[in-house]
């Protein structure tokens, strides 16, 4: 029987050159250095905060200003802002330390991506230690609870069972010596219960008050105050 003849537009050694060039090909791969942690590192540096580095930093800000907004704090949002803070001000402080010595023209052109997350750390601080969120929020809500005290009875405790009241969540109302008191459903960190208190006389802050209970006033603005029961 006679040789088969190659197939049409290929030539003989085509085959083996391609074959040839395949090994080569995955023999580099195998040989190619691979980067090392730090090398890592630089090259992470070196680009500046992008997409999910800047929006996690707005998302952390703002569940601290919710955290900040509740009489007596908020324990979930205080966790998610505290920890997530932590998390994105030591990935912040890494990048730029390595930054600052491999890739310091990086920074400087791209300049206002590196500010713009403390940037918005400072003006978190200053919200939160204002209490700006807090008088805020209750300056909002102030018509929609001053209705719900005047329904109130005044000789018990009555249950709202999270009723929304302007943009708080009511778990009961209760009035004790003209003072009417809101526990705000979820507020406080590791006390009992809190929520807000309309008093139309001044009230004694950051003590005990005979008759009250536990309970410690702190004053937002107006005729309003935060309170806590210890």
């Amino acid at each position: 029987m006679s040789a088969a003849a190659p197939m049409s537009g290929q030539e003989p050694g085509d085959g083996a050159a391609q074959s040839a060039e395949g090994d080569s090909v995955a023999k580099l791969i195998e040989i190619a250095h691979k980067p090392t942690l730090g090398e890592r590192l630089i090259a992470w540096a070196s680009r500046p905060p992008g997409r999910l580095y800047l929006p996690a930093c707005v998302f952390v800000g703002l569940v601290l200003l919710h955290e900040d907004s509740m009489p007596g704090g908020h324990l979930s949002s205080w966790l998610i802002g505290m920890g997530g803070g932590a998390v994105l001000a030591a990935m912040g402080a890494l990048r730029l330390g390595i930054a600052l010595t491999v890739a310091r023209p990086m920074i400087r052109y791209y300049w206002l991506r590196w500010v713009t997350a403390p940037v918005i750390a400072v003006l978190t601080i200053v919200l939160a230690v204002t209490d700006l969120p807090l008088q805020a929020r209750v300056e909002v809500s102030s018509d929609s609870l001053v209705e719900v005290r005047d329904t109130a009875n005044r000789s018990t405790t009555i249950p709202m069972n999270g009723t929304w009241a302007g943009l708080y969540p009511l778990k009961a109302v209760s009035v004790t010596d003209g003072v009417t008191r809101y526990t705000v459903q979820g507020a406080g960190l590791l006390n009992a219960s809190s929520g807000l208190a309309h008093s139309p006389e001044s009230l004694p802050t950051d003590v005990f008050v005979r008759g009250h209970g536990g309970v410690v006033y702190e004053h937002i603005s107006g005729d309003w105050y935060s309170w806590s029961e210890y």
